[in-house]
């Protein structure tokens, strides 16, 4: 499974996760996002990517977007069949 949704799940699963964890989740997610859509432009990776990197902001921006993330995570599980 993808690192960073692997967090995000956690995030709303309740674990113990910390806001620096998030953050950090959120910025190399979106640079793995760019890097897999310039390279795959359309291609089902780049999507998935950029699931996931939506997935990671929204769980970094605060619980207020739980249901946010967790529709990223279902695209994310939908496009990699996850």
């Amino acid at each position: 499974m993808n690192k960073h949704i692997a967090l995000v799940k956690r995030w709303l699963a309740g674990e113990d996760v910390t806001t620096e964890e998030l953050r950090a989740n959120s910025v190399d997610a979106v640079s793995r996002a760019y890097a897999a859509e310039a390279t795959h432009a359309h291609a089902p990776a780049a999507d998935a990517a950029a699931a996931a990197a939506h997935a990671a902001e929204a769980a970094a921006r605060a619980a207020r977007v739980a249901a946010v993330a967790a529709r990223w995570v279902k695209k994310y599980e939908e496009l990699t069949n996850e």
